[in-house]
């Protein structure tokens, strides 16, 4: 039987061989112009509408052939001239003679050679090849990449099977009028079968000058895992002196590998660290250790660790396990594991303000259940200091174990009720132990309407404790003490709105007036321990709470109310909100006797005021401001101002300011400042107020093209715990698409210019938010 005529596996060979070993193509290409290497073909269809774009459901479409002329008697030879187009799928060849013979299995297509899919353009010069034998030649080829930017070119392709070969290759992000960058390979071999490819010879230039030569590398060309080594890490810093850490990849299995991480400081010493991940039906794990035999650190700067009786230079080291399994559909066990070798470590081994400000590490492990109206657990939690400046009695207790319950349904058609309960054991090495059992049934009638909601509530909470001997001891030899005592509470609102218009706009004004009322009776809890409990930091959100007190250990007493105010202004055009201000305070009707730790009582009158403010009068400006006034002592409690400014379509300015009485006053200027289209300076000021001392500043300047971007940043931060400064200076030259030299300052502007991403308009950095570590307790601990 005779093979039928297929179309060329062009795009296989070349879209993966060329900008394999590119990165992830996530860059901002708003830079660039239209501008295409291989410029759409007018006679090919465009390929998503193509019936059958799908890649592999190429086997099963059907190969159509047409043109101008049709001649079929050279030589058993079937020629097809003038505007010969095939098309199978999403895939497209034309070209301007396509010569076929069908016993020998050969062809040959001459003149404005054109092929097309939906990964990428392809135009030639001449193509010919043997399918008996399942060769092919494609010879003076330009290609672009559709899918992803890309483009280049090839002197000639040869495939043969499985087995391919590129030489005289290029590959390039930029367009062909500005091509800042291009990877040039002498000869390129693609295993298909083996999903392996080698470039020989390859040379990356920027302009006309070659910067980087690599005389031979392996590289994948498709999904497969594979065993070998990844980017390099490299860093200068004066603490570490040259730092270069190699990752090694280790492809174990289709459900687990691992990577191998040694690190050369050259300061310092050796370190070697390693990662290992699995994952299964039932769930996943990754668990990573660092280990350093001898660190030169501390030899050299033996004055940072006076408060050790021996300096640690043998044996440094952390481990970290994080894993999952589901038990069934309801239940889950979970584990999230942290360990290091002493209370200098991540101080010695972190850059960051954010890696040194924990003081303990915190090891959970449990079981974790949730249905339609319960979320329960089982857990174990160990704290471990982290922070050489502390003493083990700043640790938080053990949770030895701890179990917590959750309920709450519908009760009838009117009532809801619940129970929140937990049973925990403490421990600690120094202080004092003992067990709590926490108990807090309620029942509530939440009624609505469409303007106006209320909801009376009544709860019962009963906590009682074992102490250990030395505990019931200090407490008057009692060993049992318990507090029972009820809570009673209603809250009620009002929702008002109007529409009006306002120079041709329509909006939606709204006035939504709230109380809430809270009634618990004063029982005397002096008597019991404090393991997990402290003062809440008065905020909004507190005049709507039943207890201003963290933990179980302590329940407010209370005979109060709060009254507030919120009014926002909506634009009915897009919804935006562009005014949002809120007004409370709660009045005191009698003493609040009822203390935690050196927290003073709360006489009976009125609390501080509490306004938050927020308005956007444009898409470019965001103003948010809260305020706490105490009449009582006519003074401010809190201030806070940030404001951002959105410039250009890159571009933002952030200003803030924190004050806290007898806390905190900080101010923080932070920007991305486009200069022209291609240059910006960026930079951040960050000074604490109360201790005349800078925090954090940078200064930089970053140039930035369609393919190519250099930035040059200065930065000084805290670098130790007692205040201490470093500074150090970054420079990165980033090909945009294949990869970046020089230490990495994007996530570090990212995290300190807030929006520097423009999609990164968070409060906090996404990075510092871990959803599966949350409180479920009945007062969440801070």
């Amino acid at each position: 039987m005779r093979n039928s005529f297929r179309l060329l596996p062009l795009s296989l060979c070349i879209a993966l061989a060329l900008p394999a070993h590119a990165e992830e193509d996530s860059e901002n290409w708003g830079l660039c112009p239209i501008e295409d290497a291989v410029p759409a073909f007018e006679d090919a269809p465009v390929p998503d509408a193509a019936p059958g774009s799908a890649t592999a459901d190429r086997a099963d479409q059907p190969t159509d052939i047409a043109g101008d002329a049709l001649n079929a008697s050279e030589a058993d030879s079937t020629v097809f001239q003038g505007n010969v187009e095939l098309t199978r799928g999403d895939q497209f060849l034309g070209t301007d003679k396509l010569t076929y013979n069908s016993d020998e299995g050969t062809y040959v297509a001459e003149g404005s050679v054109r092929y097309q899919d939906t990964g990428m353009r392809i135009l030639a010069e001449r193509a010919h090849g043997d399918q008996e034998a399942d060769a092919h030649t494609i010879e003076d080829l330009r290609y672009q990449l559709i899918k992803r930017r890309g483009n280049g070119g090839a002197e000639r392709i040869e495939l043969e099977g499985d087995q391919g070969a590129l030489v005289g290759s290029t590959y390039s992000t930029c367009p062909p009028s500005q091509r800042a960058w291009e990877l040039r390979a002498k000869r390129i071999d693609i295993d298909t079968a083996e999903g392996l490819g080698i470039a020989h010879k390859a040379t990356v230039r920027i302009g006309k000058v070659p910067v980087l030569y690599v005389p031979w590398l392996m590289f994948p060309i498709d999904d497969r895992r594979r065993t070998g080594l990844l980017y390099p890490k490299i860093k200068l810093s004066s603490r570490n002196g040259f730092d270069w850490l190699q990752p090694v990849y280790l492809n174990l299995a289709p459900n687990y590998d691992a990577t191998l991480n040694p690190r050369l400081m050259t300061q310092r010493g050796v370190q070697l660290g390693g990662e290992f991940r699995w994952l299964y039906p039932g769930g996943k794990g990754t668990f990573y250790g660092e280990w350093m035999p001898k660190d030169k650190l501390p030899e050299r700067e033996p004055g940072r660790y006076v408060d050790d009786p021996e300096l640690p230079t043998k044996n440094r080291g952390s481990l970290r396990f994080n894993g999952v399994h589901n038990v069934t559909q309801h239940w889950a066990a979970r584990a999230n594991l942290a360990w290091v070798s002493d209370t200098h470590y991540l101080e010695d081994f972190s850059n960051s303000q954010y890696g040194m400000s924990a003081y303990h590490l915190a090891s959970s492990a449990g079981l974790y259940g949730r249905g339609r109206y319960w979320d329960s657990s089982l857990t174990v939690t160990h704290n471990q200091l982290a922070d050489y400046t502390l003493s083990e009695r700043s640790v938080r207790y053990d949770k030895l174990p701890r179990a917590h319950l959750n309920w709450e349904q519908p009760l009838g058609r009117w009532f809801e009720t619940g129970l929140n309960a937990e049973a925990v054991r403490f421990s600690h090495d120094i202080r004092n132990e003992g067990s709590r059992l926490d108990l807090k049934p309620f029942v509530s009638l939440p009624l609505e309407g469409a303007g106006w909601f209320m909801t009376p509530k009544l709860a019962w909470r009963y906590t009682a404790y074992e102490l250990d001997d030395k505990l019931a001891a200090a407490n008057d030899g009692d060993a049992s003490p318990s507090r029972s005592l009820p809570i009673a509470s209603l809250d009620a609102g009002l929702f008002f709105d109007r529409q009006f218009n306002f120079r041709g706009e329509s909006y939606l004004h709204t006035l939504e007036p709230r109380i809430f009322y809270l009634n618990v009776p004063y029982e005397d809890q002096g008597g019991l321990p404090l393991f997990d409990t402290r003062p809440m930091t008065f905020s909004w959100g507190q005049l709507f709470r039943d207890n201003r007190f963290t933990g179980g250990d302590r329940q407010v007493d209370a005979n109060q109310l709060t009254t507030a105010v919120t009014t926002r202004l909506i634009s009915q055009e897009d919804g935006r909100e562009l005014l949002s201000a809120s007004f409370g305070q709660i009045q005191y009707f009698e003493d609040s006797r009822v203390t935690a730790g050196s927290s003073p009582p709360i006489e009976h009158g009125k609390s501080a005021w509490v306004a938050d403010l927020g308005v956007s009068p444009s898409d470019r400006w965001s103003i948010h401001a809260a305020y706490q006034w105490d009449p009582n002592f006519r003074r401010q409690d809190l201030a806070s101002l940030s404001t951002r400014y959105l410039v250009g379509d890159t571009g933002v300015i952030n200003l803030g300011y924190r004050y806290r009485r007898d806390l905190t006053e900080q101010v923080d200027l932070s920007f991305l400042y486009p200069v022209t289209p291609n240059w910006s300076v960026v930079g951040r000021y960050y000074y604490s107020l109360e201790d005349d001392k800078l925090l954090e500043s940078i200064a930089g300047v970053q140039w930035e093209s369609c393919c190519m971007a250099v930035r040059l940043v200065a930065r000084r931060y805290i670098r130790e715990r007692n205040g201490d400064l470093d500074d150090s200076l970054r420079l990165e030259f980033e090909l945009k698409g294949l990869g970046s030299a020089g230490q990495k300052s994007e996530e570090i502007l990212s995290r300190a210019i807030l929006g520097y991403d423009r999609d990164d308009l968070y409060l906090l950095p996404p990075s510092s938010v871990n959803a599966g570590n949350f409180d479920n307790s009945i007062d969440p601990i801070p």
